[in-house]
């Protein structure tokens, strides 16, 4: 059995990078999505141990002290954080993981030295991003909440070619294929397919050996 392949997903808030990711989920087998453990409470319509693991400030900080989490990072005044026991294990199971976090969190995987591949999800332009932000915070956020999404957008942009692929999610179809054929192309590399490729090597000469 091959070992998983992690995968970090980073995208500025309002992309759509939680969509395209579930919808890749759904497509590929033996793909999961990581869900993380939040400090923030649910917002309308989130289920808890769906959407995210809702856990208090005081619970959050106690499990980063014990070293639960593979990455940890604060965004937008709230903190978040992957489970390090639940990525090892589905990686052993052979399940690619897909993890869908800031660039944050992605810098602390990639300074830790661990195998990742990492794609950057970029909105098609400031304009439809600031649409995007509008449409979803509706009369809940303030013009400077809003402004503040924004700038922070334009700081994750810039450090974009930190990453192994950038997409463009400016039709969700055309963004989950691409995503879709980065993951197939990870699992034909030679290293992920070496133990797969040894036993088919194997068989080969096995019957060579009958043969003679």
């Amino acid at each position: 059995m091959r070992l998983g392949i992690l995968f970090v997903v980073s995208a500025p808030s309002g992309t759509g990078k939680t969509t395209v990711v579930e919808e890749l989920v759904g497509t590929v087998p033996d793909v999961v999505m990581s869900r993380s453990y939040t400090s923030r409470v649910p917002r309308e319509g989130e289920v808890d141990g769906v959407d995210y693991h809702f856990v208090d400030p005081e619970t959050f900080e106690e499990m980063l002290a014990a070293g639960k989490f593979l990455e940890s990072a604060t965004v937008f005044g709230h903190r978040y954080g992957t489970n390090v026991d639940d990525t090892e294990n589905y990686l052993r199971q052979g399940k690619d993981v897909v993890l869908v976090i800031d660039v944050q969190g992605a810098d602390q995987i990639r300074k830790q030295g661990s195998e990742m591949k990492s794609i950057f999800v970029m909105p098609p332009s400031f304009d439809e991003l600031e649409k995007r932000l509008r449409g979803r915070s509706g009369s809940g956020s303030s013009e400077a909440d809003l402004r503040w999404r924004l700038e922070t957008a334009r700081r994750e942009i810039e450090g974009r070619g930190s990453y192994d692929y950038i997409v463009v999610n400016d039709d969700v179809k055309q963004c989950v294929e691409c995503l879709r054929c980065i993951v197939v192309a990870e699992r034909l590399r030679v290293r992920a397919m070496k133990s797969i490729g040894s036993a088919i090597a194997d068989s080969f000469i096995q019957n060579q050996m009958k043969s003679t």
